[in-house]
């Protein structure tokens, strides 16, 4: 039903023509990471109730692929959350890789997860309503994340670039709650303060 009536506002109900299976699934897949991506943007700048046109718009696709992929706003909700927590979590090894040394890996990640609790917070309150949904996506961030940072706690500390003792949860909880609120007051630079405490981490000259 919600398939047909998007089909009808923007005639996008056959997006491949006569393109076989493979393709389909390929722009199928393409076109749910751009949404994502899209809805993630507009969520910070506008805010989780930000009108469904804005994000297909800002997709570069009509609201029929849109209601496809995320029928209704939780499930687009939902979905921005897991993708961010995925692209989040895979930043980890690819910044270990890529970096100068484990310490500066670290501190862009931090920096990658401060992005992510921007919208993460904004989400949140909708998520909250929700609270069993809200309880398993919080077990999720948690499962997938808290070992990312761990490697990366892990690799400076055996680098001798940071002190040790310190858990990943109990940075990143520190992290979260440097966060709360920021994006709701302009007056406050939450990264900042984040850059600080990741700069406190370093280990003392010896």
């Amino acid at each position: 039903m919600v398939e047909g009536i998007n089909a009808v506002i923007d005639g996008d109900s056959d997006e491949t023509g006569g393109r076989g299976a493979p393709s389909r699934r390929k722009d199928a897949r393409r076109n749910k990471e751009t949404l994502l991506e899209a809805a993630a943007a507009v969520f910070v700048a506008k805010g989780v109730d930000a009108p469904v046109r804005d994000i297909a718009a800002e997709a570069g696709v009509g609201l029929g692929t849109l209601y496809r992929h995320f029928p209704t706003r939780a499930d687009l909700i939902i979905g921005v959350y897991r993708h961010q927590v995925e692209a989040c979590a895979e930043a980890g090894p690819a910044l270990l890789e890529s970096s100068g040394s484990p310490y500066t890996a670290l501190a862009l990640w931090i920096d990658r997860f401060v992005d992510f609790l921007v919208t993460k917070h904004g989400l949140a309150g909708v998520l909250q309503s929700d609270s069993a949904g809200f309880e398993t996506l919080h077990a999720y961030f948690l499962d997938r994340l808290v070992p990312v940072c761990a490697q990366l706690l892990t690799a400076a500390e055996t680098a001798g670039e940071i002190r040790t003792g310190l858990t990943a949860y109990e940075l990143m909880r520190g992290v979260g709650n440097l966060c709360a609120g920021a994006d709701s007051d302009p007056a406050y630079d939450a990264r900042r303060l984040v850059e600080r405490l990741v700069a406190g981490l370093r280990a003392m000259p010896s």
